[in-house]
């Protein structure tokens, strides 16, 4: 290697945007789930005013995290970090219907005990929850990080932008692809490899709707794609496995692919 590539490699060392790392980001978010959910801790409080005080030290970590990330050093930090924790219990209330649905929608789960220290499911939605709310407030980079981090855990992909409403429920999860632009209704329930996505990529449609709108009471099954910004999955409406689909379909429609299956018994070939 010569000194024109060591020293182009140096210009990029000098020139990067600080930021955390991804492992201080991520266990702040764990920490804030955990403090809600006390099912995935050992920490114990005696008082009020102690886990009044143990929010009040996230907010503090959060203004740090955010005052040491280059890209967030023309936002007042204090005041969305504030305005972040404001929403806390909206948030909380959100992600118990998230445990209701999976719990109610899952015959396999023992417990909401079960739900919030088990399933990718909830990891996977929990963290998008806190993404979502800080991309509301138009932090920028931390809430990629921390979906990016469920999807490393999890198989689970959601977009912090994706609009998704209550009661959201994600079986098993694994190959779950969930685009930015996305709006997903109430009690919806995705099962694993379902891909909701866009029909082109061209970077001059980053600002437009490219991903799918899904209403209310759908079920979309496992290895299901439905691209493009223009289409509707109807309200009440049942999406079988391995369908593709690019148009928009009523409320109270059954979509499903028609495999040509032969079963050949080897004893009378």
């Amino acid at each position: 290697m010569n000194d024109q590539f060591y020293r182009q490699i140096f210009d990029k060392h000098q020139d990067v945007e600080a930021t955390p790392s991804n492992r201080d980001i991520t266990a702040w978010a764990l920490q804030v789930i955990r403090l809600l959910y006390p099912e995935q801790s050992k920490q114990i409080f005696t008082s009020v005013n102690q886990l009044k005080e143990e929010f009040q030290r996230l907010e503090h970590e959060l203004v740090l995290v955010m005052n040491a990330t280059k890209a967030c050093q023309d936002c007042d930090n204090e005041r969305l970090a504030q305005s972040f924790f404001e929403e806390m219990p909206r948030l909380y209330a959100i992600l118990n219907t998230d445990i209701q649905a999976i719990f109610n929608g899952d015959p396999a789960a023992g417990s909401e005990f079960e739900v919030i220290r088990t399933y990718p499911g909830f990891f996977a939605i929990s963290f998008y929850r806190l993404a979502n709310s800080l991309h509301k407030y138009n932090v920028p980079l931390l809430p990629r990080i921390l979906t990016e981090h469920a999807h490393s855990k999890t198989g689970i992909d959601i977009h912090p932008a994706a609009q998704i409403d209550e009661y959201f429920h994600i079986d098993h999860g694994t190959g779950i692809v969930i685009g930015e632009s996305c709006i997903i209704g109430k009690h919806v329930k995705l099962y694993q490899g379902v891909t909701l996505g866009a029909l082109s990529v061209a970077k001059n449609m980053a600002n437009t709707k490219r991903h799918p709108t899904v209403e209310d009471d759908v079920i979309i099954y496992s290895g299901a794609t439905i691209l493009g910004g223009e289409t509707v999955i109807g309200h009440n409406s049942v999406i079988g496995g391995n369908v593709w689909l690019t148009k928009s379909i009523p409320p109270h429609s059954t979509v499903f692919h028609k495999p040509e299956i032969t079963v050949l018994n080897k004893s009378k070939v």
